[in-house]
């Protein structure tokens, strides 16, 4: 190491170097100038929109990208999930698709250079009922012949892996057996959105924050005021100016259906609310994801001590994203009656965000009617999961003009087709 030269400012030493030298720390990313024109535009700075930033520069040398999102880089879903990751669906074609998400967050520290924190923890889907334990036993052979390690486990192997967990026969909704997923676990969401957003930023990609797009600008359509089929895309109206692109991707959550309709797509979504809570922290006493899809809960705990509860989305579509005491209350019975042990605990808060669904439960991706216009949205309550995945088989998608097999059985010609991916046996509940 030179006298006056630092290491490289990421690394181990690099970070030492600035703690004894009091150096100030450099920005994680830059603040760029705002330009004209892009190769492409994506919107949306979650960790879809970042990781599809991400891979078009890293595997396919587009760098030339602008990714605007009207907040801050992860200030909708990708920080407002509870971090839950697995690829035990319900069809072949969404087993392999989060498999292949999987995948890339178990290498994704080293890939990006920064610990996200990812824990393999397993994930139980209990079933109370024979009808959701012929479900667990259907996602399990599923899952099987896809080489996903999944199974359906007895209360007995339960209770030996989460044994906070009542399982016994006398309670309201006994515990019939599970569906187990030794793979999925959690993953710190905000650590994901800081890695993509860092890399891609390594690789000149422009991260424009606080940029609201106000209009998608298209030429050429035949629908009203010259969008829709048969158009093109020319850029995006924002807040800070016009961008003029031949490649847009609409990448956001909450709002996909407004956005598509400023290109004249219109996009089977309803958007309704979804809510979550956490408690006071405690030792660590649950190592597993807890899944009841019959009491329409979910809870894991953190590393810091916290347990993560959430539910099934409201019943109500709307944008509202206010808490309401119906969800605790409704949320806190459940849990209770999973495991009575933590009547004790206190609720230290609860929020909420926008949850994008889809008739099928299944999500909307990769080019539309209008050229150059590319969704990747519809992901109701599970996108954080499929974030890196999406990511690459957009960029793939884009750089090369076809649609990967992977995700062409979620292209948005199977709702005329009638080709759809019905998941709701695997997403109903959420996670």
């Amino acid at each position: 190491m030179g006298k006056n030269k630092p290491p490289a400012k990421y690394s181990a030493a690099g970070l030492l170097w600035r703690g004894l030298r009091k150096q100030s720390w450099p920005r994680v990313w830059r603040e760029p100038e705002f330009k004209s024109t892009y190769d492409v535009v994506i919107i949306g700075g979650g960790v879809h929109g970042l990781a599809t930033a991400y891979y078009l520069a890293s595997n396919h040398g587009i760098t030339n990208i602008a990714v605007v999102d009207k907040q801050y880089l992860g200030s909708g879903g990708s920080g407002r999930n509870t971090a839950i990751v697995r690829s035990n669906y319900l069809t072949p074609e969404g087993v392999a698709f989060y498999d292949r998400s999987l995948d890339l967050y178990n290498s994704m520290s080293n890939d990006l250079n920064l610990n996200v924190m990812f824990s393999e923890r397993g994930h139980l889907t209990l079933a109370h009922t024979d009808s959701a334990l012929r479900t667990m036993n259907w996602r399990a052979e599923v899952n099987k012949l896809q080489g996903i390690n999944s199974s359906v486990i007895t209360p007995a192997e339960i209770k030996k892996l989460t044994p906070s967990l009542d399982v016994s026969a006398d309670t309201r909704y006994p515990i019939l057996g599970a569906l187990y997923h030794p793979p999925g676990g959690t993953i710190r969401h905000d650590a994901v959105v800081w890695g993509y957003a860092r890399g891609a930023d390594a690789y000149g990609v422009d991260l424009h924050q606080k940029t609201e797009v106000l209009d998608i600008l298209v030429e050429g359509g035949s629908g009203p005021e010259g969008k829709g089929p048969s158009g093109k895309v020319t850029g995006v109206r924002t807040s800070k100016g016009d961008i003029h692109a031949p490649v847009v991707v609409n990448c956001t959550a909450g709002w996909a259906s407004q956005l598509s309709n400023m290109a004249g797509v219109t996009l089977p979504i309803t958007t309704h609310p979804l809510q979550a809570a956490v408690t006071e922290p405690v030792k660590t006493f649950l190592p597993t994801v807890v899944v009841s899809g019959s009491l329409h809960v979910y809870v894991s705990q953190t590393d810091r001590g916290e347990l993560v509860f959430g539910a099934s989305v409201d019943p109500v579509a709307t944008y509202n994203m206010s808490g309401t005491l119906e969800f605790t209350e409704e949320l806190a019975g459940h849990v209770l009656e999973l495991m009575p042990g933590i009547s004790k605990m206190r609720l230290l808060r609860q929020w909420a965000g926008l949850c994008d669904m889809t008739p099928d439960y299944s999500p909307v991706m990769g080019p539309t009617p209008v050229d150059g216009f590319y969704v990747d949205v519809g992901w109701g309550t599970y996108g954080f999961k499929a974030g890196p995945v999406s990511g690459e088989q957009m960029a793939a998608c884009v750089a090369n003009g076809t649609t990967p097999e992977l995700i062409k059985p979620f292209e948005l010609s199977r709702f005329t087709e009638g080709t759809l991916v019905g998941e709701k046996g695997a997403a109903a509940v959420g996670h």
